[in-house]
């Protein structure tokens, strides 16, 4: 596994690399990109494998959904999840992004409200403006070094017009994996206020031991009638550039209403993308998943003791995802000025936590799926940056 081998991603068109310096102020020349969630090594062998031979091929022609792939998504549910599906049930769709996009645009109305807990994935609260939808922010409660639900107080900012609930399973920002028990609360709250409830499940691969992802099917199967899980290999494998995610929907009259609007824009999944997450979704694909996840348990335990040694900083716990969500509030400086020591001091483009909407205020988040070395250096930017708290 080449984890740990150092790619110079600049000047690759990639934009974690090549646009922070226009989004943060942070050349690429000098700085570590920690923003965007995308990992700087290369994919699994077996999808490099599969890349390789469509390129000797040379032939890029129209393509199909090929029973190969439902299949792979199939097995990959199945086994690394405990999730038995119908490949029937699969619409592939422009990655998660326009996933999202498109629910919104099929099963809900212009000025309709969308519910979403925060802090969260930043994309939700995007898509829900830009498509003319009203966000309506349910935060999330801290709870010890975690954050958990409050549905009592989210069930009073709703005034029943709303009609979607967008819900993010590993929890985007923080890391947090959702227990069944929780699940099924909020597919219950979501029925109550006859919502659809749209899980985005990108992340459900990249768990830590000790930690079990549930998808909201599995918890909580009586709410596939109000039911959408959305999953994709694009973060498992760091493929996102190649646009190709799933919804998985087992009601029937959702899932006609999605096709048919797929049919109207005459999509079909790129052929590329396609070959790429068959052969991810793999045994291959599973060995080099757990390798990674070894990885990056390496990483966050670096990344923690050195948070954990810079007084006014903490880090919360990841059980999942990469991506490590930490509090400035006890350096007692504003957001405009921890900012500007990550950017101009030490170097680093991350996140902004005001982005993820409520709850957010005080926090950045870091990607740590990244090689060794540059976790290293990032920690002591990070000690020199807020060294006179030390």
């Amino acid at each position: 596994m080449t984890f740990n081998d150092l790619i110079d991603r600049r000047g690759t068109n990639s934009s974690k690399w090549d646009k922070m310096e226009t989004l943060y102020g942070v050349s690429p020349e000098d700085g570590l990109a920690m923003w965007t969630a995308d990992s700087d090594y290369q994919t699994a062998p077996c999808v490099i494998d599969a890349v390789r031979k469509a390129a000797d091929l040379g032939v890029f022609g129209y393509s199909w959904m090929h029973p190969d792939y439902l299949a792979a998504v199939q097995w990959w549910m199945k086994t690394r999840h405990d999730w038995q599906i119908d490949t029937d049930w699969i619409l592939t769709t422009q990655g998660l992004g326009n996933a999202i996009a498109l629910s919104l645009d099929v099963w809900t109305e212009p000025g309709d409200g969308i519910v979403i807990f925060t802090p969260v994935y930043h994309e939700f609260a995007h898509k829900v403006n830009k498509s003319g939808r009203r966000v309506v922010e349910c935060p999330l409660v801290r709870e010890g070094d975690s954050y958990g639900l409050d549905l009592e107080d989210a069930q009073s900012r709703l005034d029943g017009s709303e009609k979607m609930l967008l819900w993010c399973s590993p929890q985007n920002p923080s890391g947090r994996v959702w227990t069944p028990e929780e699940l099924r609360a909020v597919a219950a709250f979501a029925e109550r206020n006859g919502l659809i409830l749209v899980s985005d499940e990108i992340h459900h691969d990249l768990v830590y031991p000790g930690a079990k992802f549930v998808p909201m099917d599995v918890a909580a199967p009586d709410a596939r009638p109000w039911t959408v899980s959305l999953t994709a290999a694009s973060k498992t494998f760091n493929i996102a550039g190649q646009r190709t995610g799933n919804m998985i929907i087992p009601d029937p009259k959702l899932r006609a209403a999605m096709k048919h609007r797929l049919q109207t824009l005459d999509y079909d999944p790129s052929a590329l993308g396609v070959a790429m997450i068959t052969a991810a979704y793999s045994p291959e694909g599973a060995e080099w998943v757990d390798a990674q996840i070894a990885h990056l348990e390496d990483n966050r335990r670096l990344f923690d003791q050195t948070i954990a040694e810079i007084p006014g900083l903490w880090s919360m716990p990841l059980q999942s995802t990469y991506l490590a969500w930490v509090d400035f509030s006890d350096t007692g400086m504003d957001h405009a000025e921890f900012v500007r020591r990550l950017r101009e001091d030490a170097r680093i483009a991350t996140s902004s936590g005001p982005g993820f909407g409520t709850g957010g205020e005080t926090f950045e988040r870091f990607n740590l799926a990244t090689q060794r070395a540059r976790v290293e250096e990032a920690c002591a930017r990070l000690k020199r940056a807020f060294g006179d708290l030390q």
